[in-house]
Protein backbone atom coordinates (compact mmCIF):
# COMPACT_ATOMS: atom_id res chain seq x y z
CA UNK A 1 0.00 0.00 0.00
CA UNK A 2 2.91 2.63 0.91
CA UNK A 3 4.44 1.88 -2.88
CA UNK A 4 0.96 3.20 -4.13
CA UNK A 5 1.39 6.44 -2.23
CA UNK A 6 4.97 6.62 -2.78
CA UNK A 7 4.60 6.47 -6.55
CA UNK A 8 1.66 8.55 -6.47
CA UNK A 9 3.35 11.50 -4.95
CA UNK A 10 6.49 10.92 -7.26
CA UNK A 11 4.17 11.35 -10.65
CA UNK A 12 2.37 14.16 -8.85
CA UNK A 13 5.72 15.37 -8.33
CA UNK A 14 7.07 15.07 -11.89
CA UNK A 15 3.99 16.25 -13.28
CA UNK A 16 3.65 19.92 -11.02
CA UNK A 17 7.76 20.54 -11.96
CA UNK A 18 7.28 19.76 -15.61
CA UNK A 19 4.31 22.56 -15.75
CA UNK A 20 5.45 24.94 -13.41
CA UNK A 21 6.57 28.20 -15.16
CA UNK A 22 9.21 28.37 -12.62
CA UNK A 23 12.71 28.86 -14.51
CA UNK A 24 16.16 29.01 -12.15
CA UNK A 25 18.57 31.44 -12.92
CA UNK A 26 21.90 30.16 -14.31
CA UNK A 27 23.28 31.90 -11.45
CA UNK A 28 21.47 29.33 -9.16
CA UNK A 29 22.10 26.42 -10.85
CA UNK A 30 24.91 25.21 -9.35
CA UNK A 31 22.86 25.57 -6.13
CA UNK A 32 19.62 24.34 -7.02
CA UNK A 33 21.34 21.28 -8.09
CA UNK A 34 23.38 20.22 -5.35
CA UNK A 35 20.76 20.83 -3.27
CA UNK A 36 18.17 18.83 -5.21
CA UNK A 37 21.18 16.01 -5.19
CA UNK A 38 20.52 15.83 -1.77
CA UNK A 39 17.29 15.98 -1.24
CA UNK A 40 16.47 13.32 -3.54
CA UNK A 41 19.84 11.65 -1.24
CA UNK A 42 17.45 11.87 1.65
CA UNK A 43 14.14 10.47 0.12
CA UNK A 44 16.00 7.58 -1.08
CA UNK A 45 17.89 7.02 2.20
CA UNK A 46 13.84 7.30 4.12
CA UNK A 47 12.46 4.80 1.55
CA UNK A 48 15.40 2.53 2.30
CA UNK A 49 14.71 3.15 5.64
CA UNK A 50 10.80 2.52 5.45
CA UNK A 51 11.42 -0.98 3.95
CA UNK A 52 14.12 -1.75 6.67
CA UNK A 53 11.25 -0.75 9.08
CA UNK A 54 13.83 1.30 11.05
CA UNK A 55 12.43 4.97 9.92
CA UNK A 56 12.28 7.63 11.75
CA UNK A 57 10.95 10.82 10.72
CA UNK A 58 12.87 13.74 12.55
CA UNK A 59 15.83 11.67 11.46
CA UNK A 60 14.49 12.20 8.11
CA UNK A 61 13.24 15.66 8.29
CA UNK A 62 17.05 16.84 10.08
CA UNK A 63 18.81 14.69 7.05
CA UNK A 64 16.84 16.27 4.51
CA UNK A 65 17.19 19.82 5.46
CA UNK A 66 21.11 19.78 7.05
CA UNK A 67 21.92 17.93 3.57
CA UNK A 68 20.67 20.50 1.75
CA UNK A 69 21.80 23.47 3.13
CA UNK A 70 25.43 21.29 3.92
CA UNK A 71 25.46 20.99 0.09
CA UNK A 72 24.61 24.38 -0.85
CA UNK A 73 27.20 25.73 1.99
CA UNK A 74 29.51 23.70 -0.06
CA UNK A 75 29.03 25.22 -3.25
CA UNK A 76 28.93 29.09 -1.39
CA UNK A 77 32.22 28.22 0.28
CA UNK A 78 33.54 26.84 -3.20
CA UNK A 79 32.38 30.39 -4.99
CA UNK A 80 33.87 32.12 -2.68
CA UNK A 81 37.27 30.14 -2.47
CA UNK A 82 37.40 29.91 -6.56
CA UNK A 83 37.14 26.25 -6.37
CA UNK A 84 34.20 24.15 -8.35
CA UNK A 85 33.40 22.20 -4.49
CA UNK A 86 29.78 21.56 -5.53
CA UNK A 87 31.84 18.42 -7.84
CA UNK A 88 32.58 16.90 -4.41
CA UNK A 89 28.62 17.36 -3.54
CA UNK A 90 27.31 15.97 -7.05
CA UNK A 91 29.74 12.80 -6.55
CA UNK A 92 29.27 12.51 -2.99
CA UNK A 93 25.68 12.99 -3.37
CA UNK A 94 24.93 10.67 -6.37
CA UNK A 95 27.21 7.61 -4.81
CA UNK A 96 24.94 7.17 -1.85
CA UNK A 97 22.08 7.76 -4.29
CA UNK A 98 23.19 5.02 -6.51
CA UNK A 99 24.08 2.85 -2.74
CA UNK A 100 20.05 3.51 -1.53
CA UNK A 101 18.90 2.42 -5.05
CA UNK A 102 20.73 -0.55 -5.00
CA UNK A 103 19.89 -1.35 -1.32
CA UNK A 104 16.31 -0.48 -2.32
CA UNK A 105 16.25 -2.90 -5.55
CA UNK A 106 17.56 -5.73 -3.17
CA UNK A 107 15.33 -5.41 -0.19
CA UNK A 108 12.11 -4.74 -2.79
CA UNK A 109 13.31 -8.59 -4.85
CA UNK A 110 14.31 -10.48 -1.57
CA UNK A 111 10.77 -10.01 -0.69
CA UNK A 112 9.26 -11.16 -3.87
CA UNK A 113 11.20 -14.09 -3.39
CA UNK A 114 10.30 -14.94 -0.14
Amino acid sequence: MIYVFIAGGLIIGIVLGVMSPIEISPIYAKYTSVALLAALDSVFGGTRAALERVFNLSIFLTGFFSNSLLAALLVFLGNIVGIDLYYVALISFGLRLFQNMAAIRRLILSRRTK
